[in-house]
C-alpha cells in the first residue's frame, strides 16, 4: 500500500489529470451519443458537428472546474483570465476535433460513433499539453 501511495504522490497530476480526463470524456461521450441518438442525424455531416460542439461544450464546462480544483490546484486568483485562457486552449483542440470529424466522417463516410472516441483521445493529449503549458502553469 505504501508502494502506491509513492507512485500517486509521484505522478498525482498525472494520474488526477487520467481521472478528470475520464470523466470529462464520459459525460462528453454521452451529450454526443444522447444527441445523436435523440434528435441530431448521425448521418448528417451538419449534425455531426453540433452533436460535437454540444459534446465539447459540456466536456470543457467540465473539465475546467476539476482541473482547477484536482488537477493543477490553481491558486489563481483572476479566474476570469484563467477560464479564458483554458476555453481558448480548448477551442483549438475542439477546431482539430471538428476538422477530424469532417475528414472522416462527411469525407471519408466513417463511422461518427468509432471516430469521435479517436478524436477523443488526441484532444485528451493536447488538452493536458495545452494545460499544462499555457493555462494554468506555475509561476
Amino acid at each position: 500500500m505504501e508502494k502506491i501511495k509513492e507512485i500517486y504522490i509521484k505522478y498525482k497530476e498525472i494520474i488526477n489529470y487520467l481521472i478528470v480526463g475520464g470523466l470529462t470524456t464520459v459525460i462528453s461521450l454521452i451529450v454526443f451519443y444522447i444527441s445523436i441518438f435523440t434528435f441530431l442525424d448521425a448521418e448528417n455531416g451538419f449534425q455531426v458537428q453540433i452533436a460535437n460542439t454540444l459534446k465539447w461544450i459540456a466536456g470543457v464546462t467540465f473539465a475546467y472546474f476539476t482541473n482547477r480544483k484536482f488537477v493543477f490546484e490553481s491558486k489563481e486568483t483572476n479566474k476570469l483570465k484563467e477560464a479564458t485562457k483554458f476555453v481558448g486552449s480548448r477551442l483549438t483542440t475542439w477546431a482539430l476535433s471538428a476538422i477530424l470529424m469532417f475528414v472522416f466522417v462527411t469525407l471519408l463516410h466513417g463511422s461518427a460513433e468509432i471516430m469521435v472516441l479517436v478524436t477523443q483521445v488526441i484532444e485528451i493529449v493536447a488538452n493536458y499539453v495545452l494545460s499544462k503549458l499555457f493555462v494554468f502553469k506555475k509561476k
